[in-house]
């Protein structure tokens, strides 16, 4: 297949530097002030190293990487919330060339998902968005291979950032804030982690699994109820632990809607994963439960659940 990548950060970076193992090759890629383009395929360490020297991976026009002779469209720029863009204008625009679009980006999937699969019924391509919930875990693969109507719900921890910090704060007793601070330095949380610690980011992933469940009925961050973590004293996760029991930021999706905060859980069971690990439980009809855990987030590791899902697409 040869992919078009918009979006240049750890994940379409990632993207370029994997795409041959897995039998690809990268026409084009651009990021927000530039592209480089070749139909005949592009060296993925100059364009890398073109990104690192200059500041961007070529010197042509981002819109001509979005009208050049590609399969597949890999939308890997950064998540924005409401109107989704420009993330939905470059999908709905591989659509209507008849290419196929495979989404790291949550925003379009979690925010207009009833207009993406519309454009999608009108074209002969097809979208792909395992890389939007979990990383390399395979939780919307699963879903579609035991079929939507036999998957009551599912539930997890789908944030590492958060996970981080609520692990460290139970092991150690210390502080939120301290903690916070701890992760930042070790580059597990962003400078501004509001997006991580308030719950939206796993809130955007339950969202598209509850689109996923509910075929016919559009959810969107706004019909989310979300808490963070953000007030949790250290005090509470002690008084946890007296009672074997520690706290998680759970997400929870269902065709009833989604639930996003900090739960008590047992301190040993499943779902209290540690560090910056994923864990996504998938209630079947007739399979029982499913656990899926690995790494939620990293370029090389979202990556391949986009190239997992270009595979899906030959």
């Amino acid at each position: 297949m040869r992919l078009a990548v918009v979006g240049a950060g750890a994940v379409g970076r990632s993207v370029v530097e994997l795409a041959g193992e897995y039998g690809h090759e990268v026409t084009a890629v651009a990021d927000s002030s530039g592209a480089a383009i070749d139909p005949d395929g592009l060296d993925p360490d100059s364009v890398i190293e073109a990104k690192d020297r200059d500041g961007t991976v070529g010197p042509d026009d981002p819109e001509d990487a979005l009208a050049s002779a590609y399969d597949v469209l890999v939308e890997a720029t950064p998540t924005t919330l409401g109107d989704a863009e420009p993330g939905f204008s470059h999908v709905r625009s591989a659509l209507e060339r008849d290419r196929h679009a495979v989404l790291a980006n949550k925003g379009p999937v979690a925010e207009r998902y009833g207009e993406l699969r519309e454009a999608e019924r009108r074209s002969a391509g097809e979208i792909r968005f395992e890389a939007t919930v979990g990383g390399a875990i395979p939780a919307v693969s699963t879903i579609e291979d035991f079929g939507p109507e036999h998957v009551t719900a599912a539930r997890g921890v789908l944030n590492g950032t958060a996970n981080f910090i609520l692990t460290r704060m139970a092991a150690e007793g210390l502080g939120y804030e301290h903690v916070l601070s701890e992760a930042q330095d070790l580059g597990v949380a962003e400078a501004d982690p509001s997006f991580d610690v308030q719950g939206t980011d796993a809130a955007l992933k339950c969202v598209i699994v509850a689109n996923v469940l509910s075929e016919g009925r559009e959810f969107t961050l706004a019909d989310a109820d979300v808490e963070g973590i953000e007030e949790i004293p250290g005090s509470a996760l002690e008084l946890a632990a007296e009672d074997g029991r520690t706290v998680r930021l759970i997400g929870e999706a269902t065709r009833e809607g989604v639930r996003v905060g900090p739960r008590l859980i047992p301190e040993h069971g499943t779902l209290a994963v540690t560090g910056t690990r994923n864990i996504v439980q998938i209630e079947t009809t007739h399979a029982g439960r499913l656990n899926l855990s690995g790494r939620g987030a990293g370029g090389p590791e979202t990556a391949t659940a986009v190239l997992s899902d270009v595979g899906r697409l030959d």
